[in-house]
């Protein structure tokens, strides 16, 4: 039986009870306010549903991380990087880029950004916690990424495109920005092809939640998110 969390309390079973089918399915209910989510991070869970669902919250085993320093960027990625004409910020435009990743999955099976997602994430980066990098090519918002930022770790939680290698270039700025902020590593959740060729792997859930222990009650430096261009 699936445990049915009740929203005025904000307690979670651990990780390690989450089902081996579906991977990681490990509770239902609560709530998306600020307190629950938050929690969830902490734990190494997260929320994710289709339309018309109820909140589910995850914990997946293996879990796919990427380790800033591990970023991989091939021959053809570092060209563009360095002369397709892109301009990199953070923090800039943060409700535009969830919008746009909600977009991309419009027509897709298990639609999960739905409106009540938006507006937790956007409240989220209204108190300091949500982040997004965005990619710019002649003033157009062309691709990004957003997802939290707690103590030394990033849980990276969708990007976009809408030109060719926008994402990795949004994927590619944070990960060399957290590695001179020393972060332990971004939070992938689940395997992607695509997240792989990054240099992102896949670690046991029992490691992952180590990695949190150890890192996400790190003091962050006030200087982490600059607003202005790269």
């Amino acid at each position: 039986m699936l445990p049915w969390l009740p929203p005025h309390i904000v307690a979670f079973p651990p990780a390690s009870q989450a089902l081996d089918e579906p991977d990681g399915l490990l509770a239902a209910g609560g709530a998306l306010s600020p307190d629950w989510l938050l929690s969830a991070y902490r734990q190494g869970i997260f929320p994710w549903y289709a339309e018309g669902q109820p909140i589910l919250w995850w914990s997946p085993n293996p879990r796919m991380v990427l380790f800033p320093e591990e970023i991989r960027v091939r021959r053809s990625l570092d060209k563009r990087l360095r002369n397709g004409g892109f301009e990199v910020s953070f923090d800039r435009a943060f409700p535009r880029v969830i919008a746009a990743c909600a977009e991309t999955r419009a027509d897709a099976e298990g639609t999960w950004i739905d409106d009540a997602m938006r507006k937790a994430y956007v409240d989220l980066h209204r108190l300091g916690h949500a982040h997004s990098v965005e990619v710019w090519q002649s003033q157009t918002l062309v691709g990004g990424l957003y997802g939290l930022s707690i103590g030394r770790v990033f849980f990276g939680e969708s990007m976009f495109s809408h030109v060719a290698d926008a994402s990795k270039i949004a994927l590619v700025h944070l990960a060399r920005h957290l590695q001179r902020h020393d972060f332990a590593l971004i939070d992938c959740q689940m395997h992607t092809p695509h997240l792989a060729s990054m240099g992102a792997r896949d670690i046991a859930r029992e490691t992952f939640l180590d990695y949190l222990e150890k890192n996400v009650n790190a003091p962050n430096p006030a200087s982490l998110w600059p607003t202005e261009p790269t």
